[in-house]
This record gives structure tokens, sequence and C-alpha cells, in this order.
């Protein structure tokens, strides 16, 4: 059996091959046409208007193309189905430029390539999907801030290693969330600033013996500079590894936020609520209110990671040059990723927005801990002068006397201390019963944490009023980026009406 002649007469003797076509090149030409068509007609616009600005067409030819340009019905090229006739989203726009032009809408191409025209598709859709997750990280900032202004002296336990630690304040650990998601916007931010440059003049690999003008394509465009070396500029793929990097990192940070709240909103903790809009019940359990926005944000930050971990996955030992692995198959698992992010922060932030804080529970609950054990010891190395591994041993020596006796935190007076103290430094230390009284406080406690970065209601106010103004500066270059691009797409499309009309 000819097992050659048998696939090429099932797949076809000339390109594209039937199974070719399934697996990739109609895939491909699906996402272009629908993400990648709109960058691309803003390419052949700036790129033509810089031919002529660099006399290397006329007003008259660029006028001609110009308005094939305009005419051209995208909507009618969205709803075509791959047939073949055209390797890919490129050739079949060219086609129809010519169509209407003739010959000289080839010159549209001079000195270009589908290399640096690609690159430059992908960084255009990749920066409007940076800002549009960004802006989306902002606005779940926003209803931090908001929240935790409500829970300045909302006293809770903190926890290490998933045990009761110390009394902190809700605003205490929302802000310390706050802090984090920040990082994840400077580090958007980052991968917005990088994938912002321009790589067209690039050509294929070593720019062009024409005169073009790099810099006024990329002002056109509203890049704020060029990626300047042309190798780079088509082989580099590390802006799209710093985007995957950053949506990781922020995936894995929201999932942990989010086990939190999942474990406090259980009966057992009973600290918070999810508001009625965010639960779910049971089918066959009525007294069921199910978190399940948690669990969903929870899961789809953890397909989030794996997305996006498939991004670097497919750079992975590839060769640093132009290389279709960082193309067509892998960028719309980014695009994915990211549509991915600015949906979980904006759910997140409705659920957060409207949680219901058991703040009687949480209270009560830290007064009975011995959590503020560590104040009685300060207060002992305070008041009596002596040294703080005395102190911690006496304090430690507290907790197991009350616990054997089945008392609670809130149950720990002079008499058990002076008691301890005899066993431990062989000396009572005659403590007032209001000094006990007022370490074992809970809010005593977070009262008088007033550090930098402590819970204390005084340093939080300060702190919240920080992240207010971190945060207004944020969103001031959100929309500084965001006006730069309207301006520059604003100014193309005037440039390109005139030209239509000349």
């Amino acid at each position: 059996m000819n097992v050659r002649q048998t696939i090429l007469d099932r797949e076809g003797h000339s390109f594209p091959g039937a199974t070719y076509t399934e697996v990739v090149l109609a895939p491909a030409y699906d996402n272009q046409k629908y993400v990648l068509l709109d960058p691309m007609i803003a390419i052949h616009k700036a790129h033509l208007i810089m031919l002529v600005e660099q006399s290397l067409l006329t007003r008259e030819q660029a006028a001609h193309i110009m308005r094939a340009i305009q005419a051209l019905d995208l909507t009618q090229i969205q709803e075509t189905p791959y047939d073949g006739n055209f390797e890919d989203l490129f050739f079949l726009v060219e086609s129809q430029i010519m169509q209407q032009t003739g010959e000289i809408g080839g010159s549209l191409h001079l000195a270009r390539s589908r290399n640096d025209m690609g690159v430059a598709m992908y960084r255009l859709t990749l920066r409007e999907k940076l800002l549009t997750t960004l802006r989306s990280i902002c606005t779940f900032l926003q209803t931090l801030l908001d929240t935790a202004d409500n829970h300045v002296d909302t006293v809770m336990l903190g926890y290490t290693h998933t045990q009761q630690a110390q009394p902190m304040t809700f605003a205490h650990y929302l802000t310390a969330v706050f802090d984090s998601v920040s990082r994840d916007f400077k580090r958007f931010q980052a991968a917005y600033v990088t994938c912002n440059c321009s790589p067209l003049g690039a050509a294929a690999l070593t720019t062009s013996g024409f005169p073009i003008s790099r810099s006024r394509v990329a002002e056109l465009l509203g890049f704020n500079g060029l990626v300047e070396n042309s190798y780079d500029a088509i082989g580099g793929a590390d802006y799209l590894g710093e985007a995957a990097t950053t949506l990781q990192l922020s995936f894995l940070g929201l999932g942990r936020f989010v086990q939190d709240l999942l474990l406090w909103s259980t009966q057992e903790f009973s600290a918070i609520r999810v508001a009625d809009p965010y639960v779910q019940i049971s089918s066959i359990m009525p007294q069921k209110r199910n978190p399940v926005s948690l669990e969903h944000i929870r899961s789809l930050s953890s397909s989030g990671v794996g997305t996006s971990t498939t991004v670097l996955h497919m750079l992975h030992n590839t060769p640093f040059g132009d290389i279709v692995d960082t193309e067509d198959d892998l960028q719309p698992h980014l695009w994915h990723s990211l549509k991915l992010s600015e949906q979980i922060h904006r759910l997140l932030g409705v659920v957060v927005g409207t949680l219901e804080v058991n703040k009687e529970v949480l209270l009560e609950r830290a007064r009975r801990s011995f959590a503020t054990i560590t104040e009685l010891a300060d207060t002992l190395v305070r008041e009596k002068n002596i040294p703080f591994r005395s102190a911690h041993s006496i304090a430690s020596a507290v907790v197991k006397k009350a616990l054997s006796r089945q008392l609670d935190a809130s149950q720990v007076t002079s008499d058990l201390v002076d008691e301890v103290a005899q066993t431990v430094v062989g000396h009572s230390l005659n403590i007032s019963s209001e000094l006990v009284a007022r370490a074992m406080d809970p809010v005593h406690f977070v009262e008088i944490r007033t550090l930098p970065g402590g819970p204390a209601p005084s340093e939080m106010q300060r702190a919240l009023a920080e992240r207010r103004k971190s945060l207004q500066n944020a969103l001031t270059w959100l929309d500084t980026q965001t006006e730069h691009l309207r301006t520059s797409s604003k100014n193309l499309n005037e440039i390109t009406r005139e030209w239509s009309q000349y």
C-alpha cells in the first residue's frame, strides 16, 4: 500500500492539508479575525501614513490605499470561515485591499514583514487586556479600603500556622491583602510598560534598507517607545512571560485570601457571612448556605495559574527568534488568563464588599483566647523589671495552669500569676488585678500596637490614608495610559479620514 498517496488523496495535494486546517489554521484564523483584526487595520493605517511622510509613497497613492482600507467590511471578514484560499488573515485582508487598489495596494507592505506586524498585533492586543485587568484590580483595591474603613475597631484573632496567634483587626488583615494586591498591580504595570513598545520596522529581523521612521509608527499607534534591536523585536518573548508570571502570582495570592474567607464563613468559625446573592442552596439539605462564589473564585484562580503556566511552558526551550510557539497557539492562553483575572477581581470585590462580619463573636473569641498572653509577658517586663525570657516562662506556665483548671483567658487573675511566679522565679510579683486584666484584654492589645504596620486604630487610620493616596496615584497612571491610547487612536483616525477624502 502506498501510504503517502493514500494520505495525500484524503488530505489534499496542495496547501492546506485537511487535518492541518482543522487542528491549526482554522482555530488560529478564528482567533485572529475576532481579536487581531482591529490591531492589524490600525497598523496598516499607521504604516501607510509613515510611508508618505517619508516620501516612499505619494499622497495620491496612499489616499487610494487608505480608501480601500476604510472600505473593508470588517464584520463580513469576521463572519468568513477559514476556507484555505488564503494562508491567514493577513493575506485575506491584503487581497481585499488589492482588489480595490490594483497593484499599488501591494506597496502597503513596503519595508515590513508579517514578523514585526504579528508581534505588534500581539502587543497592541495584550496592552488593552492588561489595562482592563489593571482597572479591575483598582476597583477591587478600592473595595478593600472601603471595607477596611468599616472595621478598624473590629478585633479578631490573627493566626499563624493555622493556630490562634495574637489579636488584630479585620482592617489590619484586609490592609495586608490590599498591600499584596497592590504589588500585583505594580507587576501588571511593569508588564504593561514592557509590552507597550513597538517592534514595527524590524521587518523580518534586520529592519529595512528603506528610510522608514520606526518612531513615527510607534507614535501613531500609541506605543511609548521601541523594541530597539530588530532581532529582539521579532524574537523576544519575555513580554509574554512577564505577563504570565504576574498572572501566576496574582492568582496564587487571591486563592490564599479566598481560602481564609471560606474557612471563616463556616458555622464553626461564624466570623463572616457571605451575602445572599453569592450563596447557593442544597437540593436536599434545607439549612445549607453554600458560599460557592468563593469556591468558584478559588477554583478559577487555580485554573488561571494553570493557564498562565501553559504560556511559560510553551516558551520553554524554544529558539530565541521568530517562531510559531510564541504566536497563534500561545496567545489565546494569555488572553484567557487576563480575562479570568479581570473577572475574578470583579467577583471577589462584590463578595468582599457585601460581607457581614460577626464583630461580637470575633471579639468574644479573642477575649477567651490566650492570644494576648504575649502582652502579659511584656507587662511583667515593663512593670516588674524582669528579663523577658523569665516573663515568657511565667506567661507560658499561666496558660498551662489555666487550661488545666478549665479557665479561659478572661479568667486569669493576679493570684494565678503570683502562684505561677512562685514556681518559676521563686517569689510572687504582686502585680495588680487591673494590670493583669488590661494585659489579657484583646482591645488593649490592639490599641497599643501603634508601630508602623501595627493594628492599632490610630495606626490603621494613617495606613489607610496612605493607601488611598497610593491607589489614587495608580488610578492617575491608569487614566493617563488610557487617555494616551485614546488620543493616539483618535489622531490616527482623523488622519485616516482626511486622507480618505484626498
